[in-house]
């Protein structure tokens, strides 16, 4: 076991006790030697991705998850599922989600890239956390409402429904000719009482390097045609971390044009540590025009923190859930406090993990209860502002 003051294993919060949120200020490092010995180790992992990566194999532990065999996909990375925990719905945070994942799957729209495998198997994957996270508002439009509220109160009144992997028009040439799509649809009524539309990319784990998608013509076509960008011709806009989100932008665009809908936005969520995503969003919203207050016909643009999200979860009133994706996507302090037991093994009075120290263990300091209002101040003290439309 590792000395007193290492912890691999929080506290296993019961629904009456809120757990202690513990921002840190950068991504623990993941070293070669830790991740060998979770069995995350990748070569191509970025910074934030192995650490993302060790903290689904903490959190598979903690719900006695199996990994995958090397056989079953050809290498030994620990934070794919094994077979049977894939198919029987553990990638998911509820059977409900499980559920409607399945269902989307089946009823998915025509030409959708919905990776089977990756939806089920893969815990790194952005495509899960698409479902965990707006699942449960999706099965609970009370629920979405109160999120959306908090999250777009200028833009959101109430939730109708939520799509996913959705499109107004795949392959379509009045829109991009192409498969470009949102992870999320969600279909607002605006307190104007208008209908609208927010469509969302969601990241996890990813470092936004590429590949980029093959250029189009009718991608300069729609540039000029969206009037969104300060300049069209931006070799920026081309760019591997900003052209998925100029593609996205334009097609949300198109379809206020083109009349799927009278209102839209378009927002960007991704980790607070997850650096470059967050500079992505950031350098794209550079290269758009303001958009002036008084015409409800310009897209906007605006991007948030995965963890805002789970916070606006939890106020909305769902505290299990958001307990359950804090402790699964942003609980880095779990990967910190693993990372130092295997490093600080040789210490005097320490030793080296063992398999069951990264399962739930009794905590004998538990965190007192805390008010869903003081969590919410501590996190807002140690995050950053990101919530920022262009314009």
């Amino acid at each position: 076991m590792p000395n007193n003051s290492t912890n691999l294993s929080p506290a296993d919060h019961s629904s009456s006790s809120v757990p202690t949120f513990k921002p840190l200020a950068t991504t623990p490092f993941v070293s070669g030697a830790v991740a060998k010995y979770y069995d995350s180790h990748c070569l191509i992992d970025s910074r934030f991705r192995r650490a993302a990566r060790l903290l689904q194999i903490l959190w598979m532990r903690d719900q006695g998850i199996p990994s995958a065999a090397m056989e079953e996909r050809g290498s030994h990375l620990g934070s794919y599922l094994r077979a049977d925990a894939a198919e029987s719905g553990r990638n998911f945070i509820s059977s409900q989600v499980h559920l409607l994942a399945l269902r989307e799957l089946l009823l998915r729209e025509e030409d959708a890239a919905i990776d089977e495998d990756r939806l089920i198997g893969n815990a790194l994957s952005s495509m899960p956390l698409v479902f965990n996270a707006f699942g449960p508002l999706a099965l609970d439009t009370k629920l979405a409402t109160a999120v959306f509220r908090q999250l777009l109160p200028e833009f959101v009144h109430s939730v109708e429904r939520i799509a996913f992997e959705h499109s107004p028009g795949r392959r379509d040439h009045r829109f991009l000719a192409d498969r470009s799509a949102f992870d999320v649809a969600v279909h607002v009524t605006t307190p104007e009482g208008q209908a609208g539309i927010v469509y969302a990319e969601v990241k996890y784990s990813e470092d936004l390097t590429g590949p980029v998608a093959r250029w189009r013509e009718r991608y300069d076509q729609a540039l000029k045609e969206v009037r969104l960008y300060k300049n069209p011709d931006s070799v920026i806009l081309r760019s591997p971390p900003i052209e998925q989100l100029m593609r996205e932008h334009m097609l949300a665009q198109l379809s206020v044009d083109h009349g799927i809908t009278p209102r839209a936005m378009f927002i960007g969520i991704g980790p607070r540590l997850n650096r470059r995503a967050d500079a992505a969003f950031r350098v794209y919203a550079n290269e758009l025009l303001p958009v002036a207050d008084d015409d409800p016909t310009r897209v906007r643009f605006q991007h948030f923190t995965l963890e805002t999200l789970i916070d606006a979860i939890d106020v909305g009133g769902d505290q299990e859930t958001a307990d359950r994706l804090w402790k699964r996507y942003c609980d880095f302090q779990r990967v910190y406090d693993a990372a130092l037991a295997v490093i600080g093994a040789k210490a005097p009075g320490s030793e080296t993990p063992s398999s069951a120290t990264a399962s739930p263990a009794e905590d004998k300091k538990r965190p007192r209860k805390t008010s869903s209002r003081a969590k919410r101040t501590r996190l807002a003290n140690v995050s950053e502002a990101v919530e920022i439309p262009h314009g």
